[in-house]
């Protein structure tokens, strides 16, 4: 079947059928499979610091890793419309309490790869992931961030950009191997969820699929395990996570 056609049959499944359900709503776990990972490096604790506050005594039973990106990382602000308005830290951005007092809304993607014979590439969120932690998701949820490079709009390319820096990022999946020509963007959700009471998502997502055979070396500081599954392993697990 041509990618065009899979992508469009594909579409309509998952936007019907699997959005909902396979963004980080559900506490969905299995047993750990057998997987090759990148070894975990040691760091420092950040140096940054939040008003007079320093990071490393903010949440500090927060992995360092994590820790680092929430406050190094700049996540695009938007307006309902998607048009940008601006650029805030990612851990404001995902504090419940400033998406429900100021309404924080930032820009966001989903990949779904699929290799040559339609198995989706799943991942399970690594255990020190601040927001969902060891949820089975799609293969790839995070976001674009303020930098010329990902703020570029035209066919989206500033989300294609960041997409393909995420592959490599948590899976390692080597940007050659999935060229941002190849992403089909699918439209775009408006999307909100609280994942403990102190965390939380709000976001306009993207939807992005793509069909590649790819070589996968997971990030432990990103991803707890992984594995492809057929439309009828997608639909029974689905069916548990809907229990």
């Amino acid at each position: 079947m041509a990618q065009s056609s899979i992508v469009a049959t594909l579409s309509r499944h998952f936007k019907r059928n699997i959005i909902p359900a396979l963004f980080a709503h559900s506490s969905f776990r299995s047993r750990s499979s057998s997987l090759s990972f990148r070894r975990k490096a040691p760091l420092s604790a950040s140096l940054s610091t939040m008003g007079e506050t320093p990071v490393a005594a903010v949440d500090a039973g927060m992995d360092a890793v994590q820790r680092r990106l929430m406050f190094d990382d700049e996540c695009i602000l938007v307006d309902e419309n998607d048009r940008a308005v601006g650029h805030e830290s990612k851990y404001n951005c995902h504090l419940w309490e400033k998406i429900e007092s100021e309404n924080l809304l930032h820009r966001a993607f989903s990949v779904f790869l699929f290799n040559s014979k339609y198995e989706l590439l799943l991942q399970q969120r690594s255990s020190t992931k601040v927001t969902f932690p060891l949820v089975w998701t799609n293969t790839c949820c995070s976001h674009p961030l303020y930098r010329e490079s990902e703020l570029i709009e035209e066919n989206a390319l500033g989300v294609r950009n960041a997409a393909q820096r995420k592959l490599l990022d948590e899976l390692g999946i080597l940007a050659q191997d999935v060229p941002v020509d190849q992403f089909t963007p699918l439209g775009r959700i408006l999307y909100k969820a609280p994942s403990d009471g102190k965390w939380g998502e709000h976001e306009v997502d993207y939807l992005l699929f793509i069909v590649r055979d790819v070589n996968v070396n997971p990030n432990p500081d990103e991803v707890a395990d992984i594995k492809y599954v057929n439309r009828d392993q997608l639909k029974e697990l689905l069916r548990n996570l809907m229990q």
